[in-house]
């Protein structure tokens, strides 16, 4: 599968908003992603034709990198994809750690951070809002790269 950089905000707000529409979760807009795009230490790779099958979206900085979103289109799922993303931003940006905050209602994506080495390291109180007021905790997962650990987890 090809993975390469897109830094095209429309492609990307449309993945997003596909990813997410059945978690009912608000997706991020072209603005947002072209906002953020405009930074030089954010990199998106994507997978897939030009309308990015799945993309993950990470903000490199000196002790490592921080994923901000990971998303994959329903169609695309349980096909590696995710894991391969991971493992491409990982090695691309060179980062020897990786972290990301995930809520904790997100079995799915809980159980592929776990999977690919994540571990759970801290937790924000009722940081992501749910419809009715409902509130769940935001799960801080990280992993560390040793030596001679394998790039497929």
């Amino acid at each position: 599968m090809k993975i390469g950089t897109l830094n095209n905000a429309q492609a990307l707000a449309q993945t997003h908003m596909l990813a997410f529409a059945a978690r009912a979760e608000r997706a991020w807009s072209a603005q947002e992603f072209d906002d953020l795009l405009a930074h030089e230490n954010i990199h998106a790779f994507a997978a897939g034709s030009a309308n990015a099958q799945g993309f993950i979206l990470l903000q490199n900085l000196p002790d490592g990198a921080e994923i901000l979103t990971l998303a994959v289109r329903p169609q695309a799922r349980r096909l590696g994809l995710a894991r391969a993303l991971i493992s491409h931003a990982e090695n691309a940006l060179g980062a020897r750690r990786l972290w990301l905050e995930v809520a904790e209602d997100n079995a799915a994506a809980c159980a592929l951070y776990a999977v690919t080495g994540f571990r759970v390291s801290g937790r924000r109180s009722k940081y992501y809002k749910r419809a009715g007021n409902f509130s769940v905790d935001a799960l801080l997962m990280e992993r560390d790269r040793r030596e001679g650990q394998s790039d497929e987890h």
